[in-house]
């Protein structure tokens, strides 16, 4: 009793031209359809047309074609009797020694499908009469979120909480169809002519796993700016969609258990925007001017800077003012010893070989030519 694969793989014309009637995923669906029932198709001039209604009752001798990307399941009485991941042709036969009620595929969905049939298998001889629902195994696109205020969390870069509003979208993907029929579907939905819709208005499931991952936004923020592998840099997430959905399935599953409860996870996401708050933005600024200033690029900040002031100071006090910048260039080199008490220094003017040190050392950095050191030394030497 069960499925019994009369073709594996793809199914085109041939098969259909061979059946003359089949059941199959129905036509003109939305991209975001995650569960709905399957329709018998005629293939008398006009392959893939319906011609029985949407009555998604099958029987002994019925043929099924399941297409790549979706998953079939039959119930009876809300109880799950059969399940295909394998896309390809099947004819249910309540009879058959050699018929199965699993052709579960390979990778993760062998895995966890395995484990839900255990659980939730039909125990009886099942009936004459099965209902059949497709699920997409699919990435179900343009799910979307947004933040009406700012959310908060922990950066570990930045050390303090910092706050934004965000938005943007992921995609869905059902990786245990067991599960998320069995657990998460209402049973509104398991009729014909009706299309689970994660992105439909009117779809209170859906709404609800909105919410949830709203909710679980500022934790998914946390568990990314917190993660060494990450580089601690809140403005990479905008440009790594499969790290921060992973941090975000992840979050969602912490405080929901999608995956392990209802047979779904968050496989993509595109964050169109993220506004900080005031705080947060100002927090950014410096640490970009830190970032600016560090290393290389700090050092050629500052020489010229130096050489900025050399100018201006050479324009109004000649050598002298240039003394002054040199003095003032030797005090920024001193900087990262502030903390340590300093005694000061003797005014220049009493001390003329203090005036000359300094003036060599600026001549030997290239700071003043000779002829300025000439200046200054007769100056200081009253010559």
């Amino acid at each position: 009793m069960g499925l019994i694969q009369a073709v594996s793989g793809a199914v085109g014309g041939v098969l259909a031209d061979q059946w003359k009637d089949f059941y199959t995923v129905p036509a003109g669906l939305p991209a975001t359809a995650a569960l709905f029932a399957a329709v018998p198709q005629g293939t008398n001039a006009g392959r893939g047309s319906n011609t029985r209604g949407s009555s998604n009752i099958i029987s002994n001798g019925s043929k099924i074609v399941v297409p790549e990307g979706y998953g079939l399941l039959l119930m009876q009485d809300g109880a799950v009797t059969a399940f295909v991941a394998e896309p390809g042709g099947y004819e249910w036969r309540s009879d058959d020694l050699n018929s199965k009620s699993i052709f579960a595929g390979d990778g993760l969905v062998d895995t966890l499908i395995k484990q839900s049939w255990e659980r939730f298998k039909f125990g009886g001889q099942p009936g004459s009469q099965q209902a059949a629902f497709f699920v997409s195994l699919k990435e179900l696109p343009d799910t979307r979120f947004g933040t009406q205020s700012e959310i908060y969390w922990d950066d570990g870069f930045l050390n303090t909480q910092v706050g934004a509003m965000t938005r943007g979208s992921y995609t869905l993907k059902i990786v245990d169809p067991i599960l998320f029929v069995k657990n998460f579907v209402p049973a509104s939905y398991l009729q014909p002519g009706q299309v689970f819709d994660f992105t439909d208005m009117d779809n209170a499931a859906a709404g609800q796993l909105f919410n949830e991952v709203v909710g679980s936004l500022a934790p998914a923020f946390s568990l990314y700016t917190n993660d060494p592998g990450k580089g601690n840099r809140i403005t990479k997430i905008q440009q790594d969609s499969v790290g921060f959905a992973k941090s975000l399935s992840d979050a969602v599953e912490q405080a929901y258990q999608w995956k392990s409860d209802r047979g779904l996870v968050i496989a993509k996401t595109a964050i169109v925007s993220i506004e900080y708050d005031a705080n947060t933005r100002e927090l950014l600024k410096t640490v970009q001017r830190a970032d600016a200033l560090s290393g290389a690029r700090g050092n050629s900040n500052l020489q010229a800077s130096v050489a900025a002031g050399m100018q201006a100071a050479g324009e109004n006090g000649g050598a002298a003012g240039m003394m002054g910048i040199g003095m003032a260039s030797g005090m920024m080199g001193g900087l990262g010893n502030l903390q340590q008490p300093v005694a000061p220094a003797a005014p220049a003017a009493d001390d003329p070989v203090a005036k000359l040190k300094k003036a060599k050392e600026m001549l030997d950095l290239g700071l003043i030519t000779q002829a300025d050191y000439d200046a200054l030394k007769a100056k200081a030497l009253g010559l």
